[in-house]
C-alpha cells in the first residue's frame, strides 16, 4: 500500500533513536523529508548520516530539548526554512522517571509537567501555523499504555500522558475543519532503551535479575515477545498519511495484544 507521504515533510522529536527513530525511519523509506531532533547533538547528528545512507532521502538534524520552549521553536522555524513546509508533526518525549506518590516532591512533578505535557503543547502550538498555511497536515502524539490503564510504578506517566491524550481529543475536534488531524500512538513493550531502563529498575527492586523480568514481562504479551521498533514506525508513518485520511482524536495501541481493556 502506498502510504502517499513522498516529498512531505515530517518533524518527529526524540527521534536519535527508540521509538521515535522508529517512525523518521519508516518516513523517511517512504520518501518523506524528516527533520529529528534531539537533546545530544552527536547521537542525532549520527541518527540523520544512518538515515540518509539507508533512504537516500533529506533528513535535517537539529540539536533540541522539549522541555525548552525556545529550543523547540528554533527546531520547527528552522526546519520550515529548509524544506519551505511542514506537513506532520511526531510529539515524542523521554518518560517522566518512575516512581509512587510518596517518592516526588513539587520539583519532580514541574519537571514531569513540563517534560511531557508542556512539551506537546509547544510543539503543536509552533506547528500550526505552517500546517495552515500548507491547508492541512497531521499530528501524532506517542503516549503510554498508562493512558488506558494506569501502572504502579509510573506515576508522573500516568497523569500526565492523560493530559496529552486529553489535548489531542480536544484539538482534533478543533482543528478537523482545517484539514488537520491529531492522535496518539500508545507503545506496549517496544524493545527500547526506556523498556530495557524499566525492566532494570523492576530487577533492581525486587532483587531479581533482568532478564527474568524480561521474561516474565514477555509472557504476559499474547504475542509472547517485545514489539521492535520498526513494527512501531510503521504504525505511526501510517497514521501521519494520507492512508489514514478519515482517522483523528484516536488512540492507536501497538502492543502485541497486552491490553485488557476492551476500549
Amino acid at each position: 500500500m502506498d502510504i502517499n507521504i513522498k516529498d512531505k515533510v515530517f518533524l518527529v522529536a526524540a527521534s536519535s533513536k527508540g521509538l521515535g527513530y522508529g517512525i523518521a525511519r519508516e518516513l523517511a523509506l517512504n520518501g518523506a523529508m524528516v527533520s529529528i531532533g534531539s537533546r545530544d547533538t552527536e547521537n542525532v547528528e549520527q541518527a540523520a548520516q544512518t538515515l540518509r545512507q539507508e533512504t537516500n532521502t533529506p533528513i535535517y538534524a537539529s540539536t533540541m530539548d522539549v522541555t525548552d520552549a525556545a529550543s523547540i521553536s528554533r527546531w520547527v522555524g528552522e526546519t520550515a526554512k529548509a524544506f519551505e513546509r511542514i506537513d506532520g508533526l511526531v510529539v515524542n518525549a523521554g518518560g517522566p522517571p518512575p516512581g509512587t506518590f510518596d517518592d516526588f516532591g513539587d520539583t519532580e512533578w514541574q519537571t514531569g509537567f513540563n517534560l511531557t505535557l508542556m512539551s506537546a503543547v509547544r510543539m503543536i502550538r509552533e506547528v500550526l501555523p505552517y500546517m495552515r498555511t500548507a491547508g492541512g497536515g497531521s499530528i501524532l502524539t506517542i503516549t503510554s499504555l498508562s493512558v488506558k490503564e494506569p501502572i504502579t510504578s509510573l506515576l508522573l506517566s500516568n497523569v500526565f500522558r492523560a493530559g496529552v491524550v486529553s489535548l489531542v481529543k480536544s484539538l482534533a475536534t478543533q482543528l478537523a475543519e482545517e484539514k488537520i488531524r491529531v492522535n496518539n500512538l500508545i507503545p506496549g513493550r517496544i524493545d527500547t532503551d526506556r523498556v530495557k531502563a524499566l525492566d532494570k529498575n523492576t530487577a533492581e527492586k525486587q532483587g531479581s535479575k533482568v532478564e527474568t523480568i524480561r521474561q516474565q514481562n514477555q509472557s504476559s504479551v499474547p504475542l509472547q515477545r517485545y514489539g521492535t521498533i520498526e513494527e512501531f514506525g510503521k504504525a505511526g508513518a501510517f497514521l501521519l498519511s494520507d492512508a489514514a485520511s478519515y482517522i483523528t482524536g484516536t488512540s492507536l495501541v501497538v502492543d502485541g495484544g497486552l491490553l485488557k481493556s476492551v476500549i
